[in-house]
């Protein structure tokens, strides 16, 4: 989780297409720890609770076993939600996006508009919307929508230290985003291509992402977003 993990990509870096048997015992006694963790846990609606469910679903999906996972960050996601811990609501969507379950792309919806809404740590932020480029055509203007929101909250969120590196990201992924959408080469190519798009203000593209967040959850919302709205810090 992004506690202790900043990067949610970073997991991902060392991993081959499938596991080897080293790392599948490895997840396996990971995954015996945690259960052991989660059966000793009191109070059904905890964070404490959440987080360990979080960490078994994660477990759970390296391991091909995505269907528990996904019972798992369900339950995860309901308790932060109740909680208002948004962090952990937001990684639960992008667990529950991971497991590919029939409803794991309206999950994915869900948690972008709960990244984006809410002040969730821009990496996380950043891998949700990634996510939305990945699931987009290429043709479509969602992915660009996507990509220069990453730099909207970069730019919002970011601390100093890290700003620099999650820019330069945001950035690159903005560039791949218009080469395939337009084939975009170079920098006067690019901005005449942010301007076509309307990529420049944040009251034009965040209207814009927002109905795409709608077009992919669609009638299956979890929550009530002008409820949730309320609860924005000042």
């Amino acid at each position: 989780m992004s506690e202790n993990n900043p990067d949610p990509y970073a997991y991902m870096a060392d991993l081959q297409d499938g596991l080897t048997e080293a790392e599948k015992a490895e997840f396996e006694q990971q995954l015996s720890e945690k259960n052991l963790q989660l059966e000793s846990c009191s109070g059904a609606d905890t964070m404490k609770r959440a987080r360990l469910q979080l960490d078994i679903a994660e477990l759970l999906v390296w391991l091909e076993r995505k269907e528990e996972a996904w019972n798992l960050a369900r339950s995860a996601f309901d308790t932060s939600l109740k909680n208002e811990s948004w962090q952990d609501a937001v990684e639960a969507c992008n667990v529950l996006y991971q497991t590919e379950q029939a409803a794991s792309i309206p999950a994915l919806g869900m948690g972008v508009w709960l990244a984006v809404t809410f002040p969730v740590a821009p990496e996380l932020t950043y891998a949700m919307l990634d996510h939305v480029v990945t699931e987009t055509p290429g043709h479509s203007d969602g992915a660009a929508l996507a990509a220069v929101t990453t730099r909207y909250v970069i730019d919002l969120r970011a601390d100093d230290a890290k700003h620099g590196d999650w820019s330069l990201l945001a950035n690159n992924l903005i560039a791949r985003v218009a080469a395939r959408h337009s084939k975009v080469q170079d920098q006067q190519a690019l901005d005449a291509w942010m301007d076509k798009l309307g990529l420049r203000d944040p009251q034009v593209f965040l209207p814009r992402l927002s109905q795409v967040v709608n077009a992919i959850v669609g009638d299956s919302w979890w929550f009530d977003r002008n409820k949730l709205r309320d609860k924005l810090p000042d």
